[in-house]
């Protein structure tokens, strides 16, 4: 992707439909699409045997019905749990996906991706190469590449030295003062922040610098539209259904 390029939808839905849907599921992204929205948030992570897959924590007992850490089972072994009964009956034996299966709904329906890279504690390198490269491979010939982030920089360097053609966010939860010299040491086009992280001045400085800017989880529209009006690129929500309605993210800011 060229500096200045971006391909991207101005609102994405988060974890592939929010809340109504169980997250990180092929349930959530076909929800999500349904709502009309053309870009999805997701995490992944890998198996014990080197599987990339859709997972926010490190461990499994949150939202599935296996237990303990996710990267120390095969994908054998995960691919036969229940990750849809924790968020309601109705998605009960919904399975976990793997990254291909997400990417062929995706490219099938025209829907692009952030993909979250959420290494497990120890993996963090190993899993920026390995998903940079099954992304690479898996979105190959795309209109859109799909858009790398992760808040271990140590991952988003290894994507980079891997596939350094795939563009990269720098996400973050609180901004270093060095948050720009950080965004340029990893050749990232975006600064992808927790929203109450950003007003005129960060968006401005970001914009300065070529970056694109990025604010999750924005899920009120008061505050959608107040990041419009500041100039923001992409907006990460939990609220598909309201933010399906142009007013909750100004047409102006919206493609």
């Amino acid at each position: 992707m060229k500096p200045g390029d971006w391909p991207y939808p101005r609102v994405v839905a988060h974890r592939g439909a929010g809340k109504l849907a169980p997250e990180n599921t092929l349930a959530a992204l076909r929800l999500g699409h349904a709502h009309g929205h053309r870009m999805a948030e997701f995490d992944v992570k890998l198996s014990a045997d080197g599987v990339a897959f859709l997972l926010h924590d490190a461990t499994l007992d949150r939202t599935t019905d296996g237990c303990g850490r996710a990267d120390a089972q095969t994908w054998r072994e995960l691919a036969l749990l229940d990750a849809g009964t924790w968020h309601s009956p109705a998605y009960a034996g919904e399975p976990l996906p793997t990254l291909a299966a997400a990417a062929r709904f995706c490219r099938a329906n025209g829907v692009a991706v952030n993909i979250e890279i959420k290494p497990s504690p120890g993996r963090e390198r190993e899993t920026g190469a390995a998903v940079a490269i099954d992304a690479a491979r898996l979105w190959h010939g795309a209109d859109v590449p799909p858009l790398l982030s992760s808040f271990s920089e140590a991952t988003l360097a290894a994507a980079q030295e891997t596939v350094p053609a795939l563009p990269r966010a720098y996400l973050c939860d609180r901004l270093a003062p060095d948050w720009l010299e950080r965004c340029a040491a990893l050749g990232c086009v975006a600064l992808d922040a927790n929203h109450a992280l950003l007003d005129q001045r960060v968006i401005g400085a970001a914009h300065a610098a070529g970056l694109k800017v990025a604010a999750w989880t924005v899920n009120e529209p008061a505050r959608a539209r107040e990041l419009a009006a500041l100039g923001l690129d992409m907006l990460i929500t939990d609220a598909i259904d309201l933010a399906a309605d142009p007013a909750f993210f100004p047409r102006n800011l919206r493609n």
